[in-house]
């Protein structure tokens, strides 16, 4: 068989001169997609539309989903970073749906830019449906941190998830220095969330999700804005921002008290679960989901 040989110029393409340095490649999908659009006055409207309309009431279909503690957010002026645990594509539409009015129609989401924003059809989506940025997960980049700052600046509102990804096992990875690193930078505020029942409706590795059985659905818990302390690095405030977080979680399991007196001693169970095998782990997941069945009501 012949193999074709390539046309030359000009009946193909021309060779590019070696002495002549490259301009580099217009990127458009990634952390360099253009969200300035999503934020301008006919797309917020759409967004609201889309939120309040479609979104709360799917949701409200499937998850049936419940807010605790709002209350603690009384007294707090936008803009505010929120972050919570992340174990199913559900937690970002569960989460934004459920902020106070005040925030959640000035809210953009950070997501993963290699996953929302692989394609210009599918950024365009995330950016108008939820008000979606792109960040990058595996790093603090400079361009997405800038951006992310600017919006808190102008006064948007930031949800995050510090875990970088959904669970992989059901339980929680150690909160990232992201939230923590633009809460320090902008000076404001870290609001800290448990959302428990996402990753029972819509695990990672399932197309789609199933609805919710009754009395089974997804509970949302507010907790209290955490302030950087003087002199407190990135680090360390992820750190707080996650045994926040954890002691939440604790306090679904169990009651209010007992989980402030843990706290209190730094005895609260992590987010992370035991170290060890798969085995081990999925073997105390078994054992956490059965004791939260017959949890207490708070006092």
């Amino acid at each position: 068989m012949r193999v074709p040989v390539r046309a030359r110029f000009p009946l193909g393409k021309p060779n590019w001169p070696s002495s002549v340095p490259r301009p580099a490649l217009e990127r458009r999908t990634g952390v360099d997609y253009d969200t300035d659009w999503a934020r301008k006055p006919a797309a917020r409207v759409a967004r609201a539309v889309i939120v309040d309309d479609v979104l709360r009431p799917a949701l409200h279909l499937i998850a049936s989903p419940t807010v605790h503690g709002e209350d603690r957010l009384v007294g707090l002026e936008a803009p505010a970073i929120f972050v919570a645990n992340h174990h199913s594509h559900l937690d970002t539409s569960v989460l934004l749906t459920s902020l106070p009015e005040p925030f959640r129609h000035k809210a953009v989401v950070a997501a993963a830019a290699d996953y929302f924003f692989t394609t210009r059809a599918k950024g365009a989506m995330s950016a108008l449906a939820i008000g979606a940025i792109p960040m990058e997960r595996t790093k603090v980049g400079r361009r997405s941190a800038d951006m992310a700052a600017e919006l808190l600046d102008d006064g948007w509102n930031l949800i995050m998830f510090p875990e970088g990804g959904r669970s992989p096992d059901g339980w929680g990875r150690a909160f990232r220095g992201g939230a923590a690193y633009l809460s320090l930078r902008c000076g404001r505020p870290v609001v800290p969330l448990y959302i428990e029942g996402t990753g029972r409706l819509w695990r990672r590795g399932k197309k789609w999700p199933k609805v919710a059985k009754r009395g089974e659905g997804v509970h949302l818990v507010f907790g209290s804005p955490v302030w950087p302390e003087e002199g407190e690095d990135a680090r360390r405030l992820a750190a707080r921002v996650e045994n926040t977080v954890a002691a939440l979680a604790d306090e679904w399991s169990t009651d209010w008290w007992s989980a402030r007196r843990r706290a209190a001693t730094g005895t609260t169970p992590g987010l992370t679960g035991p170290s060890g095998g798969a085995w081990r782990r999925a073997w105390a997941l078994d054992a956490d989901a059965s004791s939260r069945s017959g949890r207490r009501a708070w006092p």
